[in-house]
């Protein structure tokens, strides 16, 4: 290794240390969660850490069916073992090391395909994507490194007709299975680079199996000793959620073209791929022209049609250029670009991390007549907004670990409920606070803690109060948004917009805590519409929507105010046509008063015989025998409401 060399890693070293040592101290945040619940459950369970069962969005389910195999889980896992409790310094610091292996890796890449190493290593240190999801606990980086990893071993090991590296690399590609599915998309790149350098090498063929056999083996070891195979349940889960059809994968493909333009500062893909720029923005004007996109927003727009300049750019050197290195990084960047658009859903910057290698890499190969400062200054320019980014996560996340901390006299001597997910959820459930399911019922004196971004679920109120505690606004000086209340960013999920980032000076998010107070119902008969309503909802009664009626789970509850005199049960109610109800039992205070079935599809009102409630307060149960679930939506669906309770008899 000669001195240019050395100086070069050392150089690079630097860089991601200086990268990561400011948010050493980063909160816990979005899925980082599920990850710690996985890592908790394999203390007592570590050959099965995906079988951890949680609250999501209110309702239970299990780690079996996530979308990431347990390699992530088993390194938390890990570390909780060896420090007994989720240390936010230590547990960042060992997540520096996959940051390592990527850089170094890239590195050895950019040795093989540039003549200028440490620019292409920069480039690809500066993704903003990079920047902000290395100070996670999710799979991201794991992941990426071991994808670097097994990329510069596999072409070290081709070049060389090298056997121990090529089985190193297998190790590489094995490990990187199981920390994400997509690890399978390394058998065609790689695959490409083999038929182009040493296609009769039966050797090499052999290990780019080793990630799919890994895969299979783990995927029939759980089938074998669970009864369901992980990507079936995951399967489950998609189609539950309606994460696979094709009213998402419009959204997902214009997300990742998007974030495409910002895997490279867009000033340099500018310079570097302005051949192509003609076609670029004459199929953003026809995506513009179709009506297709309703966000009106130059920084979308622009984005975009930076995203095509790329593939255009991708497609035309592809087509003309015959130097087998550059098609191999032509197929890479295209293929799982390609790949990404099929496989996910969600649109989110991560996802293409992967690819920025082969980006980086094609454009300091390109870039050969431009200014040799360009690619460095382009670095610095994208990194100084990548570390801008990480500043406003930063300060997102740690708002929840610092509320909560304010809270923690108020939480020790009481139940706390938790109705939001991410950090909120974490530091909330390390003081001892539980989530809420859906419709979940509050008692008074219980405390109340919700969020108006991350997730919150419709909580029962009835017969209590919520007084309000304390409110907190999430905010950040730097004008820029990941996430936020009405911010448009697409760059976790495009559910919540379609821009890479936003530009705001909103609060990022809005938490409060409540206590719970007894309130006596002043209602008999509660109308789903009433203002009151809320207050008189005791749990399995979801939000109002039309302003008019509500959906019930399979068991929805009321607490209503005794009528004077006798009185009957009177419910109405509407099946919708992809309702599976078909009977229908009513209880007042745990005695049966109806119990009739339900002919099909319609609408009903439903009355008991003569009752003398003796209690002030009654309590009416309402009982579906079968729910559903819509595509999209998470919830349990048993009858819509109209309005149900104690009608006086004339």
């Amino acid at each position: 290794m000669n001195r240019a060399t050395v100086r070069d890693l050392l150089l690079i070293a630097a860089a991601v240390l200086l990268l990561r040592a400011p948010f050493l101290n980063q909160a816990v945040q979005g899925d980082d969660v599920y990850y710690l619940a996985g890592a908790q459950y394999a203390q007592t369970d570590p050959l099965h850490p995906n079988h951890a069962r949680y609250l999501f969005l209110g309702q239970e389910v299990t780690m079996q069916g996530h979308p990431h195999p347990p390699l992530n889980v088993w390194l938390l896992a890990l570390l909780l073992a060896a420090l007994k409790d989720v240390r936010e310094v230590p547990f960042h610091a060992t997540y520096i090391l996959f940051s390592l292996a990527a850089a170094f890796s890239m590195y050895w890449l950019a040795r093989r395909f540039t003549a200028r190493p440490l620019a292409a290593t920069l480039l690809f240190l500066a993704v903003p994507a990079f920047v902000v999801n290395g100070n996670s606990f999710e799979a991201d980086l794991p992941f990426l490194a071991l994808w670097m990893l097994s990329a510069a071993l596999f072409v070290s090991a081709v070049d060389a007709a090298c056997l121990r590296r090529l089985i190193l690399a297998a190790g590489a590609m094995a490990l990187a299975a199981m920390a994400a599915y997509q690890a399978v998309l390394l058998v065609p790149v790689l695959g490409v680079y083999l038929w182009l350098k040493r296609r009769n090498w039966r050797w090499g063929w052999a290990a780019l199996t080793a990630g799919p056999a890994v895969l299979a083996a783990w995927q029939l070891f759980e089938r074998l000793s669970s009864g369901a195979a992980p990507v079936s349940v995951m399967s489950g889960y998609f189609r539950t959620y309606g994460l696979q059809t094709l009213a998402s994968k419009g959204p997902n493909a214009l997300g990742l073209t998007v974030h495409l333009a910002w895997m490279l500062c867009p000033l340099l893909a500018l310079a570097v791929f302005r051949p192509a720029s003609r076609a670029a923005w004459i199929i953003a004007g026809l995506a513009a022209a179709t009506g297709a996109v309703s966000d009106s927003s130059p920084l979308f727009w622009a984005s975009l049609a930076t995203g095509i300049l790329i593939l255009a750019w991708g497609v035309e050197r592809l087509r003309t250029d015959r130097d087998p290195d550059s098609r191999f990084l032509l197929l890479w960047l295209l293929g799982f670009f390609g790949a990404a658009l099929v496989i996910f859903f969600a649109g989110s910057a991560r996802y293409l991390l992967p690819l920025a290698a082969p980006l980086a890499l094609l454009a300091v190969r390109a870039a050969g007549n431009l200014p040799r400062w360009l690619p460095g200054v382009s670095a610095a320019v994208h990194l100084a907004f990548g570390l801008a980014l990480s500043t406003v996560n930063y300060q997102h996340w740690d708002g929840y670990r610092q509320f909560a901390a304010s809270l923690r006299a108020q939480a020790e001597n009481r139940r706390v409920w938790i109705n939001g997910e991410w950090g909120l959820r974490f530091y909330f459930e390390s003081e001892g606070g539980l989530p809420v399911k859906q419709g979940q019922a509050v008692q008074p004196g219980e405390m109340v803690v919700s969020s108006d971004l991350a997730l919150p679920v419709p909580i029962a109120a009835g017969g209590a109060t919520l007084v309000p505690l304390a409110e907190r606004e999430i905010h950040s000086p730097v004008p820029l948004r990941l996430i936020g209340l009405n911010a448009r960013s697409g760059y976790s999920t495009v559910s919540l917009g379609l821009r890479p980032f936003d530009l705001s000076r909103q609060p990022i998010d809005r938490v409060r805590a409540w206590l719970v107070q007894e309130r006596r119902p002043v209602l008999s008969y509660v109308e789903m519409k009433a203002p009151e309503a809320e207050e008189h909802i005791a749990g399995g009664i979801y939000q109002l929507e039309e302003g008019r009626w509500r959906w019930m789970s399979g068991r929805a509850a009321l607490l209503l105010k005794r009528p004077q005199g006798p009185c009957v049960v009177q419910v109405e109610l509407y099946v919708p046509e992809a309702a599976r109800a078909r009977r229908i039992s009513v209880l007042l205070d745990g005695k049966p008063v109806l119990d009739q079935p339900l002919a099909g599809p319609g609408p009903y009102t439903l009355r008991s015989g003569e009752l003398r409630p003796e209690a002030e307060v009654a309590r009416l149960e309402i009982a579906v025998d079968q729910t559903f679930t819509a595509p999209g939506d998470q919830r349990a669906l048993g009858v819509v409401l109209m309005g149900a309770g104690l009608k006086p008899v004339p």
